[in-house]
């Protein structure tokens, strides 16, 4: 793998004009680049010499909503964390936490370069966070085509200029965007068959929340030496 230091001073003497951010962590970098530039700056990562990103191995959307919040920072899950499932009379907070000064959604992109032998990761916050729009990459990259459409479909940010843009994964007559923060795990709607009908109908979703909570392993006696608990609760 190329030096990754030297592909970040590249790119921030390139984009200089339009660079938010670049960071290597990990020897992993990252470039942050407004969305109103997303396709120049794609572009001439593809073309330039110095970069010639030929394929883009992925693309997702990201829900910053409640990102940071201390909501999710604990040891001690089942009691405290996760606390849009464990209280259930409190709604999802939908602040950034710690990235609070950015939008709300973003779309990252991840690209490799055979000829050069680097990889990098291109970020970019849509900037309107109740109606996301992020111009499409579809002429730079025609593999993106079905990535833009998941993460529209399970996102809802909307690729201006997709030639085909539809759900990919969701039913055609589904209502709002699965992996955004603030939907339900149960959803707003269910459909089954109805035989008087004869076709496939959609109602209020009948089944109760479920909280769905990581496991939490305690440092005590009953997990000690091999035992998983069973002796005690056997005694």
């Amino acid at each position: 793998m190329a030096d990754s230091q030297t592909l970040a001073e590249k790119l921030r003497g390139r984009f200089t004009d339009v660079l938010i951010d670049c960071t290597v962590d990990l020897k992993e970098v990252t470039l942050e680049v407004p969305a109103a530039n997303i396709q120049d700056v794609c572009l001439a990562l593809r073309d330039e010499a110095d970069f010639a990103f030929e394929i883009l191995i992925d693309l997702c959307g990201v829900d910053y909503a409640a990102y940071g919040s201390v909501e999710w920072e604990t040891d001690v899950t089942t009691d405290t964390g996760f606390s849009r499932g464990v209280n259930t009379d409190q709604p999802a907070t939908l602040v950034n936490g710690k990235n609070s000064d950015k939008p709300r959604f973003a779309v990252v992109y991840h690209l490799l370069s055979l000829a050069n032998n680097h990889r990098l990761r291109v970020c970019s916050y849509a900037e309107n966070s109740d109606y996301p729009v992020i111009d499409s990459v579809n002429d730079i990259w025609n593999g993106v085509n079905w990535f833009e459409r998941e993460a529209f479909d399970l996102y809802g940010i909307i690729f201006e200029g997709h030639p085909d843009l539809r759900r990919i994964l969701s039913d055609y007559g589904f209502i709002g965007h699965p992996f955004r923060k603030d939907y339900p795990l149960s959803g707003h709607v269910e459909m089954r068959y109805d035989a008087d009908k004869g076709r496939v109908i959609y109602q209020p979703v009948s089944i109760e929340p479920r909280v769905l909570v990581p496991r939490v392993i305690r440092q005590d006696h009953r997990y000690e030496d091999g035992q998983t608990g069973e002796e005690s609760s056997n005694a």
